[in-house]
């Protein structure tokens, strides 16, 4: 038998090391949210959750307890066994837990030690890897330094984000480019997993590159429906800014590569070339239509004439040219006029202006001087 690893609270080596984990806990519970390399391997489905919640209530612990072990029949158990030895085996390194650290994890891992895989459990489970990652949060919006990268619609703010190791990819984490055309495939995590995903994301900043400040893409408080706490928000509003500037003919090539080419990609891979275009033109047509109050009758209606010309052109002749009048047309009848009047308010922040070969270049001074 592999000797037992102890039990673990040290939650920070957790998040740094990317240790992966096991979640013991219903599937409704885990749908709710978790952590990034969290796998659901639950011991209770979510329907004998329920009952025996429900046996808890009126009975109590002991009768809750017995009617847990009666559902575990040996064919349950077994599976169970199997699901977590694999689990195991592909983990070593990793640690299992449920809600507080409490009967699911003990079970699991007794049940783990009599087949001959000791495995260890994180103590206070769940709520308390959710705590400190609550906690730490707060303490990276008092510790860090924020550089903030504004600049319009389309000049690729998210491709220098990613050029530049000292940032944080608040786009990436929430699954959404942030405008109204930003939904991706797979959609958006929970609010909880979006702000476990930010907390550790901070947190490796702060400890792996400590002392630097860290360079995040403006963002209003809202990423599609990912929320921002309002402490985050308020020292993004206060920090410095670096402002990226591109041509529009630039803005009309970015926004082509990924409001149409990747989106497309990304749909044809999961669903086939057929389907994926279907969900793809469905996708900029439902975007379009969000907006159409903001735009007014005549002109939603005549870009959605271009819209529909450009997809039948895509769809029949593979052609990705009708999409440009539409994307400029967006970037500069509606976008930028609202970052223009945004940009307005922020004048006395800003500390340097430049294109994405000119930051990248300046950057590291840049980030001396904040």
């Amino acid at each position: 038998m592999t000797q037992q690893r102890p039990d673990t609270d040290d939650y920070l080596s957790l998040f740094l090391n990317d240790t992966p984990l096991m979640d013991v806990r219903a599937p409704v519970e885990f749908s709710k949210g978790s952590f990034p390399l969290a796998s659901n391997l639950p011991i209770l489905d979510d329907h004998q959750r329920e009952v025996i919640g429900t046996e808890y209530k009126q009975q109590g612990q002991d009768s809750a307890v017995s009617l847990g072990y009666e559902l575990a029949t040996d064919e349950v158990r077994a599976q169970r066994v199997a699901c977590w030895q694999q689990f195991v085996q592909q983990h070593p390194e990793g640690y299992l837990f449920c809600f507080r650290g409490g009967q699911r994890s003990h079970i699991t891992q007794s049940w783990l030690t009599d087949s001959g895989h000791p495995y260890p459990l994180i103590k206070g489970g769940y709520k308390a890897l959710r705590r400190f990652l609550i906690d730490e949060l707060e303490k990276s919006v008092e510790e860090c330094r924020f550089i903030i990268l504004s600049g319009k619609t389309g000049t690729g703010k998210t491709r220098l984000i990613h050029d530049i190791k000292d940032s944080v990819d608040l786009e990436g984490l929430a699954n959404h480019r942030g405008s109204s055309f930003g939904r991706r495939y797979g959609g958006q995590p929970t609010q909880i997993d979006f702000e476990n995903r930010l907390s550790i994301a901070m947190l490796k900043h702060r400890h792996f590159k400590a002392g630097r400040p860290v360079l995040l893409e403006d963002e209003s408080k809202l990423i599609g429906r990912c929320s921002l706490s309002q402490a985050f928000r308020d020292k993004m509003q206060q920090s410095p800014i670096i402002l990226l500037e591109e041509s529009i003919e630039e803005r009309v090539e970015i926004g082509l590569q990924e409001y149409v080419s990747d989106n497309l990609s990304d749909f044809q891979n999961v669903y086939g070339e057929e389907e994926g275009f279907d969900h793809f033109s469905q996708g900029l047509t439902d975007s379009l239509h969000r907006i159409r109050r903001r735009l007014g009758g005549v002109r939603y209606q005549e870009l959605g004439d271009i819209l529909s010309a450009a997809l039948d052109q895509h769809k029949n002749q593979g052609s990705i040219e009708g999409y440009r009048p539409l994307i400029e047309h967006l970037l500069v009848g509606y976008y930028d006029p609202m970052y223009e009047y945004q940009l307005e308010q922020k004048q006395g922040r800003i500390l340097f202006k430049g294109n994405r070969e000119a930051i990248r270049a300046r950057y590291p001074e840049l980030a001396l001087t904040v």
